[in-house]
């Protein structure tokens, strides 16, 4: 059964800076299907790659959370690999960050909030196979006395049963896909995915979350399908020296892809 990270891809600081320049640092996100290009594009902007000579044109860090592309002009970006860790390859582009990106993979994805809940399993961005329910769980009340106790009794069995209710449609939906997935992605209330991950037949499950959590309002099945949208994201820190920043803000939108 393939492994996956329970961390989410972490940017870690990294020292040093180019000598005598400010730098201007942001994050962003690009779909799979971008990253080669931006890459190229990011090269081609800031005078190509820092070392032509080097055997390959990428750092990755030990652990393969991360992988780092520098450029001629003090320029780099810190990728998040998603779907960690990553195996280098040094005789492909980026060490194998994009083959490693747009890589299918079968990920299975719990979403609960209270009251409401989803699971499916995709193959890539396409869903394979969904369940979505919701159970009633009453909002909290201002009253005191005996009649608030009796209510949070009440909510807090609501809430038990909701969450049983999840644990079981996970159960059913995904965990048949088990030696078949790569990861599981989870997402809606923290609290609550919680509660529903400590089901004992979820454990297999609990040993493949990765990141990231999904923040999701009420998991819909139109929800559900958007998520690839987000798990599959690959997030950039873009470090650049001030004035190679200020001319990339000023280049047209199409430069910058």
């Amino acid at each position: 059964m393939p492994s996956a990270s329970t961390s989410e891809p972490a940017f870690e600081p990294e020292s040093g800076s180019v000598a005598g320049l400010e730098e201007s640092t942001r994050e962003l996100t690009v779909g799979p299907d971008r990253l080669d290009r931006w890459l190229a594009g990011f090269l081609t902007r800031h005078g190509g790659p820092a070392d032509p000579a080097a055997r390959s044109d990428a750092e990755v860090p030990a652990d393969g959370t991360s992988v780092i592309v520098r450029a001629a002009d003090g320029a780099r970006v810190e990728v998040g690999v998603p779907f960690p860790p990553l195996t280098p390859d040094p005789a492909l582009p980026y060490a194998g960050l994009v083959a490693h990106v747009i890589r299918d993979r079968t990920v299975g994805v719990v979403l609960v909030r209270m009251g409401g809940y989803a699971a499916g399993v995709f193959d890539g961005p396409v869903l394979r196979r969904s369940k979505v329910g919701s159970r009633l769980v009453q909002g909290r009340t201002a009253a005191g006395g005996w009649s608030q106790q009796r209510f949070a009794r009440r909510r807090e069995k609501q809430a038990r049963e909701a969450f049983a209710a999840a644990a079981d449609v996970a159960a059913r939906v995904v965990l048949p896909h088990l030696s078949d997935l790569a990861a599981v992605v989870v997402g809606g209330d923290r609290r609550a995915v919680g509660q529903v991950l400590q089901d004992p037949r979820l454990a297999p499950l609990r040993a493949l979350v990765t990141g990231p959590h999904l923040d999701v309002p009420d998991p819909k099945l139109a929800v559900l399908r958007a998520t690839p949208e987000r798990f599959r994201a690959v997030r950039l820190r873009l470090t650049e020296p001030a004035q190679a920043a200020q001319a990339a803000q000023e280049a047209p939108p199409d430069q910058l892809a």
